[in-house]
């Protein structure tokens, strides 16, 4: 009976262990798509894996290259890259009505999306490309152009664009 007690002790010990870490997981706060109860359109402060991109799903680690888009009942959607919240407000009902909000890369404010000045040939985390400035800069284009660039494939996530409208190295 003893040479049963000692391996039955250890996976238990084991099991316990297990349910133990999987448990404790669960107390992290899960990063949220949607925030809601944002009735005055302002942006929202991104923190390092608190929100998920409504377009492609990634944990948002820099507010860099993010973006916001908030409806007119409040409701606040969170973007990790500039790309994927030119996709995904190109297919909405409200896209007319919403505010975005970017990053500016030069003022370290968020701004509103469709007065920025759009770089085409960032490193950004789906790399699209795009980056977000306060201030025009030379070779930027206007909100308008960065939608219609999504819809064509004309981004740097594009291999054949990319090759041709790359960065020289």
């Amino acid at each position: 009976m003893e040479k049963f007690a000692k391996p039955f002790v250890v996976v238990l010990l084991f099991m316990a262990a297990v349910t133990g870490l999987v448990l404790s997981l669960d107390k992290k706060p899960h990063p949220k798509v949607v925030l809601t109860g944002n009735v005055e359109k302002k942006p929202i402060e991104i923190f390092p894996h608190a929100y998920l991109c409504s377009m492609c799903k990634m944990e948002i680690d820099k507010k860099r290259f993010s973006a916001q888009v908030v409806n007119d009942e409040g409701k606040t959607r969170f973007f990790d890259d500039i790309g994927c919240m030119a996709l995904w407000l190109d297919d909405q009902p409200f896209k007319d009505a919403a505010a975005i909000w970017v990053y500016a890369l030069d003022t370290g404010r968020w701004i509103d999306g469709r007065k920025a000045h759009y770089s085409t040939d960032e490193t950004t985390p789906m790399h699209y490309g795009f980056g977000a400035y306060e201030k025009r800069r030379a070779g930027t284009v206007n909100f308008e152009t960065v939608v219609e660039r999504m819809r064509k494939g004309m981004h740097m996530a594009n291999p054949e664009y990319r090759k041709v409208h790359g960065k020289r190295e």
